[in-house]
């Protein structure tokens, strides 16, 4: 194989994904420009896709860990030839802007994932070995995965869900979110040209494809990111194929300020934990808790930081926020922030998007003075709006984080990492971070608690997850 990597310009990606006749129109959330037509699969191209896997996967299985791992290294390759062109696809397709923590991070995210899962060392586990007994536990492929990703973070969470599943051994089936599938068909084509045929196919379907995927006899494990709600129904479609699930579902992130913070110090990574991707994403901050003591210190120092972070259309370099992805979510974000201005809540930034221009935008918006039990506070809004809630005490604090039936992330801050600590092993959920939020790690397991989902993604533990334990004794 040559080790010259083919480099896609984005009219050549919009080629290979397109369909010659008919098709969705995908258009533009900025500009309301149409991007491209994606194409219509059914229920009989999932069943054929379903088929291919399933053909190629004992030849795939019968590779060892390395061959597999090369193939991941090559297919990063691959991606960072077409970076720009996939990043330009991405910001058109989902409306993230160029820079900052958007399109060209997320395709560079791609490539790093795919290298650092295919680095990921795992070794059969020695359970018993004495005089009378040995016993080791294997991981072997499962078989094909299902994977039915988002919208927010199409690209990544593809390669999230393809990665570790490909590297055990298995075969993919991926079905894209309506709104965002050209950019995963994109990718995929990309990653397409580093693998064996068959061994990752997308389909790009309505919900009647995620629906038959879901119950698909031919799938092994289905691999899930999306609301609790969907969730619930693949848990559901699942139950008589008795499927394997790895579920990534809402959050509602709360962040707990503690009193001995410095609040311009962390109001900048304060405002990034929440707003990244404009406030599009499961684990971003959602909630601020903050004490009465530097409440109004930490509402100025991030009423400083948002009025620095330019908003508009993503392939305008200067932008760092771009639009809301859909009409839907542009819906939510409104009415949450009326019903917090109406309840009483103090908007301090934003609230008032302008009517007259194109695209999706709604402005950065910080609430202040707003009760815990307000619609923005207990609705994962999604988008960029972030309640400041005051507390008195720390119980009282940690009681209202933890009041929701939601644990994807939280986060501490503050100055004494001691303290910190005690206070995060106190947090009902999945991840914890201190002095950050949402600073996922290749190399660190992620995965949700209560209705958050189930399963863990990312690290040794997420390959395991991709395999079927098998002792040897």
């Amino acid at each position: 194989m040559s080790t010259e990597v083919a480099q896609n310009t984005l009219s050549s990606l919009l080629e290979a994904v397109q369909p010659p006749n008919g098709g969705r129109n995908i258009h533009d959330p900025a500009t309301g420009e149409l991007v491209a037509r994606a194409p219509e699969h059914g229920t009989e191209e999932l069943d054929a896709a379903v088929a291919a896997a399933r053909a190629a996967q004992a030849a795939w299985a019968a590779r060892s860990h390395g061959e597999r791992s090369e193939f991941l290294n090559r297919a990063a390759d691959a991606i960072e030839a077409s970076a720009e062109a996939l990043a330009e696809l991405l910001s058109r397709e989902q409306g993230k802007p160029l820079n900052g923590p958007n399109a060209r991070f997320e395709v560079g995210a791609c490539a790093s994932w795919l290298r650092a899962t295919a680095a990921l060392d795992l070794q059969p586990e020695v359970l018993v070995d004495d005089a009378t007994s040995h016993a080791e536990l294997h991981y072997r492929p499962l078989g094909v995965i299902g994977a039915i990703g988002p919208w927010n973070w199409p690209m990544m969470i593809s390669v999230w869900q393809l990665a570790p599943s490909l590297r055990m051994g298995n075969t993919v089936v991926m079905k894209p979110s309506e709104y965002t599938p050209l950019s995963v068909l994109a990718l995929a084509a990309v990653i397409n040209t580093e693998l064996p045929d068959g061994v990752l196919t997308v389909v790009s379907g309505g919900r009647e494809v995620g629906e038959r995927l879901a119950a698909h006899p031919g799938i092994d494990k289905v691999m899930f990111t999306g609301s609790t709600a969907t969730g619930k129904a693949i848990i559901r479609s699942s139950a008589d194929t008795v499927k394997r699930l790895t579920l990534e579902l809402g959050g509602n992130d709360a962040g707990i300020v503690l009193e001995d913070a410095d609040p311009r110090a962390i109001a900048e990574d304060l405002f990034w934990g929440a707003f990244i991707n404009t406030g599009q994403t499961c684990a971003a901050l959602k909630r601020l808790y903050v004490p009465e003591s530097i409440y109004d210190e930490v509402c100025d120092a991030l009423v400083e930081v948002a009025r620095l972070m330019p908003m508009g259309n993503g392939l305008d370099e200067n932008n760092v926020l771009g639009p809301l992805q859909n009409k839907a979510q542009f819906d939510i974000v409104a009415r949450l922030v009326d019903e917090a201005r109406a309840a009483g809540a103090r908007v301090l930034i934003g609230g008032n998007p302008v009517d007259d221009q194109p695209g999706y935008f709604y402005p950065t918006t910080l609430v202040a003075d707003i009760a815990n039990d307000n619609s923005l506070v207990v609705e994962e809004q999604f988008g960029p709006a972030l309640p400041i809630i005051r507390y008195s005490t720390l119980d009282d604090a940690i009681a209202m984080a933890n009041g929701l039936d939601v644990g994807l992330g939280a986060s501490v801050w503050s100055s004494d990492p001691a303290q910190a600590r005690q206070v995060a092993a106190r947090i009902q959920a999945g991840s914890v971070w201190i002095n950050k939020h949402g600073a996922i790690d290749p190399r660190v397991p992620f995965g949700g608690t209560k209705q958050s989902g189930y399963g863990l993604e990312f690290g040794v533990d997420g390959l395991k997850a991709l395999g079927a334990p098998q002792v040897i004794s």
